[in-house]
């Protein structure tokens, strides 16, 4: 896992840059290729909030945008939420997770490392 920050992520590109949190001005970024990848969260902090019990539940009072999805990676991690970029046979797409309490404002999942997706 890689903390920091990127100006050029791009979908459907293959290599972008971080700049890894906590390291000295000047540090080079990291080139990622986004073949390695699970997926790219994007985040409120990068610290996060190691107290808050995750969920896949959504909130039911809060309307939803977009098609409500099952993602399980291959690594056996779930995770439910919202999108409306997902077609098959595309490298990735953008989901929004049902969590509203996760640190996770959304996330790009690179679907070569999922398992199975399906609507909800």
């Amino acid at each position: 896992m890689i903390k920091g920050t990127t100006a050029d992520f791009f979908p459907g590109k293959e290599v972008f840059h971080v700049s890894e949190a906590n390291t000295p001005p000047g540090t080079k970024p990291l080139e990622i290729f986004t073949k390695d990848m699970k997926a790219l969260f994007f985040v409120k902090d990068l610290a996060g909030n190691p107290t808050h019990v995750k969920t896949n539940e959504f909130n039911l009072s809060q309307p939803v945008a977009g098609r409500k999805i099952k993602v399980v990676f291959k690594d056996g991690e779930v995770l439910a939420g919202t999108t409306t970029g997902y077609q098959p046979g595309r490298p990735g797409f953008f989901i929004v997770p049902a969590d509203s309490g996760s640190n996770n404002e959304r996330c790009y999942v690179v679907t070569a490392a999922t398992k199975e997706i399906s609507f909800l």
